[in-house]
């Protein structure tokens, strides 16, 4: 799922100036973060009115990086949002793209931000797990990513910083290229840490589009 965290209330103010807005928030990855579902979006709804700031109208799409599906969703709400002069989206960046693709001519404001990929590890702790860089090598390090679990992103073993198994930038972080090698150890594969990785071909990741 994407990872977000909500923006700081007094930031979304300064972009929201006087309104009035329309709030949207996603069903999925923000609801799960508690960053954009129900209860957030009626909370920000909440705070504006004490600001004196309008809000014309609310929804939650399912998702909100469904293009056909947002654009029949918000179609309902068409009314609310042509009287609204900002519309927040509280969404990953792709949900908030596909509202700016619906509503080109409208102000489309963040209100959140975009971290990562990641995994749930348990309610509200979640963990990068994916870069999204378009050349995956996750068969190289038993199923582990170096690039999205270390931030130094070493392709070609540890750093030589980690103590004790503990990342050096982030001491409340495991060194992935511990875990790696324990794996790669249990596996009896530590050959496998043989080969020198060429440098990330970042080219990959450029890709702006594909159709099935």
């Amino acid at each position: 799922m994407i990872i977000t965290r909500q923006k700081n209330f007094e930031d979304i103010l300064c972009s929201v100036e006087k309104g009035p807005v329309f709030l949207i928030g996603c069903s999925e990855c923000a609801t799960l973060c508690h960053t954009g579902g129900e209860e957030e979006v009626l909370a920000i709804k909440k705070k504006f009115e004490k600001k004196n700031i309008k809000v014309t109208g609310w929804v939650i799409l399912d998702p909100a990086c469904h293009f056909l599906n947002d654009k029949r969703l918000l179609k309902s709400h068409i009314n609310e949002i042509n009287l609204a002069e900002k519309i927040l989206v509280l969404a990953c960046g792709n949900g908030i793209q596909t509202v700016s693709e619906i509503f080109d001519k409208s102000d489309i404001i963040s209100g959140t931000d975009t971290l990562f990929l990641g995994e749930i590890k348990r309610l509200t702790d979640f963990q990068r797990r994916c870069s999204l860089c378009g050349d995956c090598l996750l068969d190289l390090f038993g199923g582990l990513c170096p690039i999205s679990r270390c931030p130094k992103e070493m392709l070609n073993g540890p750093c030589g910083g980690s103590i004790k198994g503990k990342c050096e930038i982030n001491t409340d972080l495991e060194c992935i290229w511990d875990i790696i090698y324990s794996h790669l150890r249990e596996k009896g594969q530590l050959n496998k840490l043989k080969a020198i990785q060429k440098p990330k071909d970042w080219s990959k990741s450029i890709e702006m589009g594909r159709i099935l």
